[in-house]
């Protein structure tokens, strides 16, 4: 039976865990040849490990055992240039370009002194690394193609970026996240010619390694922290639970991936501009934020 996605191929960052990963394996079954790109190595000001090239080579596999063609490029999205160069060698095997997910993101967000790179670092990989993806892709895609980006709810809440309690990553999370909304707009009006469509997806929090990580369970438990206690995915998990209005911490990435594959689908040929929430009710819970 033939997938949404036959013939199709997908450029997507952030490929080698998490989020990236179900993405690339999500499309792949769907029938599409892979562009997985990661950075595969640490960020000094984040606080917690970022991928491995063990952990693209695991994509890489997984795709292959589907029986998909797959490029594997060890890329930092910060870098237009780099950025470039690994699509472009790429395409030499792929031949060509249908589908964007421009997924690659951190979350620098710690409990402890305020470090002004923590926002730099922030907005330079989730903010800049999308346009930088989006940017070397555009010219590459064939018409009727589709571009994905990958928000955060938290970029929905008015005043997130503002929040004393977010500090400067989490500040520039949000920040970027937002910012994403009104490019994603904009994208989808200048592109629409060519019968292109751009979209952002919003997660709330999702199970990958950019929630469970020591900082973050320290900021969801600052009452441990301040017993000087070390909090473990045990203790955070209740205060994840908080912030959906559906009774769950977090959801899967596979649950992101099944939004993008309809995304890059066929089926979703008229929806462009859009902004596409996958949150278990987080920001109808807390429009104002959580907080407000």
């Amino acid at each position: 039976m033939a997938g949404k996605l036959d013939g199709k191929v997908a450029f997507i960052t952030g490929a080698a865990r998490g989020q990236g990963r179900a993405h690339a394996l999500a499309m792949a079954r769907e029938g599409a040849d892979i562009i997985a790109v990661d950075i595969c190595a640490d960020i000094d000001s984040n606080p917690y490990p970022l991928a491995t090239p063990d952990d693209l080579a695991e994509t890489e596999r997984a795709v292959k055992e589907i029986g998909r063609r797959v490029v594997a490029r060890v890329a930092d999205v910060r870098e237009r240039a780099a950025l470039r160069e690994a699509l472009d060698s790429a395409l030499v095997d792929l031949g060509r370009l249908d589908i964007v997910v421009a997924n690659a993101g951190i979350l620098p967000m710690a409990m402890g002194s305020p470090d002004p790179m923590h926002f730099v670092d922030a907005t330079d990989v989730d903010l800049v690394g999308v346009l930088n993806t989006v940017a070397v892709a555009v010219p590459k895609l064939a018409d009727g193609s589709s571009v994905i980006i990958t928000g955060s709810t938290a970029g929905m809440m008015p005043g997130n970026a503002d929040s004393p309690e977010m500090g400067p990553g989490g500040a520039g999370y949000a920040w970027s996240k937002r910012v994403l909304m009104e490019y994603g707009e904009q994208m989808s009006i200048h592109l629409a010619p060519r019968f292109i469509r751009v979209n952002v997806m919003h997660p709330t929090n999702c199970n990958t390694h950019l929630i469970h990580n020591d900082g973050i369970y320290g900021v969801f438990r600052p009452d441990l922290v301040a017993e000087g206690k070390k909090p473990t995915r045990e203790d955070a998990e209740p205060a994840f639970t908080y912030f959906q209005a559906m009774p769950i911490p977090y959801i899967e990435p596979e649950d992101m991936a099944n939004l993008a594959v309809f995304l890059a689908s066929d089926d979703s040929r008229y929806i462009t501009g859009q902004q596409i929430r996958v949150d278990a009710g987080s920001y109808l819970k807390f429009p104002n934020g959580p907080g407000g």
